[in-house]
């Protein structure tokens, strides 16, 4: 192409993010990791670009509206475009009672939630959206935890935010589908994460091939979809 290919990934500074980076940049892309703690952040772009990648840093905390514009126009003012939007960061706030009750739930552990995992997505996509210029690939990390296809007890929280996450992406689809953008949902399976834990049975480098995937895909490609390992499974 023409011009570097831009691609923002929030939550990059560890596990899947930094993965995702790290695949989307070894594909020639420029990776704008996105982390709230500038050190860290920091830390790990340097990680990446003693790799010889191209990887550039930006404070970003997609809770705060203040931050979201602030971070717009720095990508606008230094970048100019953007044509990946991974929307990775995400909370579970539900993990240390993963078998609670959806009765015992409260209301500041679902909006704490549905801030992180769902608002900030949106907020996201309304921002970034405009410097895609009608051209790009926005992808939600959401999880199997919000298929209403499956839908079970426990995490009330998470599920509620993922649900929603995945109500955003067709939303998103359905309004771009006359562009050249597509928006799709990708649950990345039980990975070997902080969040996922050592117990998982996925591999970061396993759990971002379908998210690179969906960031990457030709123009023919799907929108609107839910997708794990690039199969589309139920909503």
């Amino acid at each position: 192409m023409s011009k570097l290919e831009i691609a923002v990934v929030t939550g990059g500074n560890r596990g899947l993010g930094l993965e995702v980076c790290r695949q989307l940049a070894g594909k020639g892309m420029k990776a704008i990791l996105t982390a709230r703690n500038q050190t860290k952040g920091e830390q790990t772009a340097r990680l990446l670009q003693n790799e010889g990648l191209a990887v550039d840093c930006h404070v970003l905390d997609t809770t705060s509206e203040a931050s979201i514009d602030h971070f717009t126009t720095v990508i606008h003012t230094q970048y100019g475009h953007v044509d990946v939007l991974v929307n990775n960061a995400g909370i579970f706030p539900d993990q240390a009672a993963s078998d609670d009750s959806v009765f015992h739930a409260t209301l500041d552990s679902i909006r704490q939630a549905m801030e992180t995992n769902t608002y900030g997505p949106l907020r996201l996509c309304q921002r970034l959206v405009p410097l895609m210029h009608g051209y790009g690939r926005i992808v939600n990390v959401s999880s199997g935890m919000g298929q209403l296809d499956d839908m079970s007890g426990g995490s009330p929280a998470y599920r509620l935010s993922k649900t929603a996450l995945n109500a955003v992406t067709r939303i998103l689809a359905y309004e771009l589908r006359a562009t050249g953008i597509k928006v799709n949902s990708v649950c990345p399976g039980w990975v070997r994460t902080d969040m996922g834990s050592d117990q998982a049975d996925r591999s970061v480098e396993e759990g971002a091939v379908g998210i690179v995937g969906l960031a990457t895909l030709p123009d023919d490609g799907p929108t609107g979809g839910f997708f794990r390992d690039m199969q589309p499974i139920p909503w």
